[in-house]
């Protein structure tokens, strides 16, 4: 990890709210009139989202050197990599909820905000807890490798993934606080029935999403800072990793089901970022004890998403040559 002094000055902070403001406008502006997302559209507004941060990386490197840059791109493909995690909740959490498919991306939207705010708290909790000394990596660092821990473990289960409306505590709470009605009306979060305000069942799933977006936070945050304590580029980080998860999310929704095996990896990298940080620690009170370069992070990172998703495909491709099998035996 590269302790460094921040890049974020007045100005480029500015700079980069305003783009973010702009893009979230846009998106609002894109999904104003509900439809199902086509294939082509999806693929373009994603190329355009992967594109950015791209540029982004490759525009730090000349102004700010190739530290700041190599940090910004390591920890965005760990913040990309776990958004993959959080678009699976939220196939989920639209199932549950039977939100009609030209909602959909006006749900994610909303969840995209509800996470970026989130973020921004977080990041701005975890540089507090950086300034008050070291043992904030060793805190950071147990976070993750607990959760690291819950997340093989739930890969390593066979059961079958599925979201109990009835069962959360937030739509319980929302119900007993308000009506509800029965039936969507379009993309609002209340309508006026017989005299009186009452929610959608968009203000329900709104609710949810947010509410996995407070857990995911929790992981994301103390992830990122395993690779920079630098906040600017933490908050960069997190920004570009979030903003293009609608239109991913219509480009990777037959394909999400597949990737059986990114929960392992995704628990192999949280591991591997927790161990760096709880080295960080180490080496700050024995500074004989090494540390983990960037560089090799972003290696390690990207060899196992790699190699997870090419186990997954293989794994799908061995199972439907079986089932082709079975058919073939059966007529």
């Amino acid at each position: 990890m590269n302790q460094i002094e921040s890049i974020g000055s007045p100005l480029l902070w500015g700079i980069t709210i305003a783009v973010l403001i702009g893009l979230l406008a846009l998106d609002f502006f894109i999904t104003r009139r509900p439809h199902d997302v086509p294939m082509k559209e999806a693929v373009g507004w994603t190329v355009f989202y992967l594109a950015l941060p791209v540029a982004f990386g490759l525009l730090l490197w000349p102004l700010y050197g190739g530290g700041p840059a190599v940090d910004f791109f390591t920890g965005w493909v760990v913040e990309k990599s776990l958004s993959v995690d959080n678009l699976f909740v939220f196939m989920l959490l639209l199932a549950a909820f039977a939100v009609p498919k030209e909602l959909a991306q006006r749900v994610l939207l909303y969840g995209i905000i509800g996470a970026l705010v989130l973020r921004g708290i977080f990041i701005a909790l975890g540089a507090a807890v950086i300034s008050a000394g070291s043992w904030a990596f060793l805190l950071f660092g147990g976070i993750l490798l607990l959760t690291a821990v819950k997340v093989l473990r739930e890969a390593g289960s066979h059961e079958e993934q599925s979201v109990s409306i009835d069962e959360m505590r937030s739509v319980r709470l929302m119900r007993r606080l308000m009506p509800v009605t029965s039936k969507y009306h379009g993309a609002s979060l209340s309508i006026r029935e017989k005299g009186r305000r009452v929610l959608t069942p968009m203000a329900l799933v709104v609710v949810a999403v947010f509410m996995t977006d407070i857990v995911f936070a929790v992981d994301s945050v103390p992830a990122v800072y395993g690779v920079t304590d630098d906040p600017y580029i933490v908050f960069a980080t997190n920004m570009f990793a979030l903003l293009g998860l609608r239109a991913l999310y219509f480009v990777l929704r037959n394909v999400l089901g597949k990737l059986r095996h990114l929960n392992y990896g995704l628990g192999i990298i949280l591991a591997f970022i927790g161990v760096k940080l709880v080295l960080h620690w180490a080496h700050t009170v024995w500074p004989g004890l090494p540390e983990v370069p960037t560089p090799l992070s972003l290696l390690f990172i990207v060899v196992t998403l790699a190699t997870v998703t090419t186990t997954s495909l293989l794994a799908e491709r061995r199972d439907r040559e079986k089932s082709d099998v079975h058919e073939v035996g059966a007529r």
